[in-house]
């Protein structure tokens, strides 16, 4: 039996779904022993055919929990229709420092969803991460030091 507030419920389900369409297709025509820059620009390729906004490459600030003042930056692969983050790997195996990078940008931003995607890895490696708002510290301080 299908539990439809579950699925009803799903962040993002068809912006996901249409994103991860596109990491098979990238993945289909070609395989898993290219570079990492390779599978960016066709990953990039397959959501303008797709027309799916995204941007590439964008730099975050990681703000100060206690004052709000700009601590470094992060690069994201890729920002989908500002909702989802797309990490873009060719590694022959998917490390945990990499998962960990992904929760670090959610951790650090307003976005909830995150897509780790490995290509270079035998089996093709998708992992979906979610992070709401309300779980995230950062989130939280940073509206705190904006209403004061």
């Amino acid at each position: 039996m299908k539990n439809t507030n579950l699925t009803d419920k799903l962040l993002h389900k068809d912006l996901s779904y249409r994103v991860v369409g596109c990491i098979y297709e990238v993945r289909n025509k070609y395989g898993s022993g290219q570079k990492e820059p390779v599978y960016q620009n066709a990953l990039a390729e397959e959501f303008e055919k797709k027309k799916i906004p995204f941007k590439r490459e964008v730099s975050i600030r990681i703000l100060s929990l206690d004052t709000g003042k700009s601590l470094g930056n992060y690069r994201l692969d890729f920002i989908i229709d500002e909702k989802i983050v797309v990490e873009a790997k060719a590694m022959t195996y998917t490390p945990a420092k990499i998962a960990n990078q992904l929760y670090s940008y959610l951790r650090s931003t307003t976005y909830e969803v995150g897509y780790l995607v490995n290509f270079g890895s035998t089996n093709l490696y998708i992992k979906r991460v979610i992070l709401t708002n309300d779980r995230k510290k950062q989130i939280r301080s940073i509206r705190n030091h904006s209403l004061n």
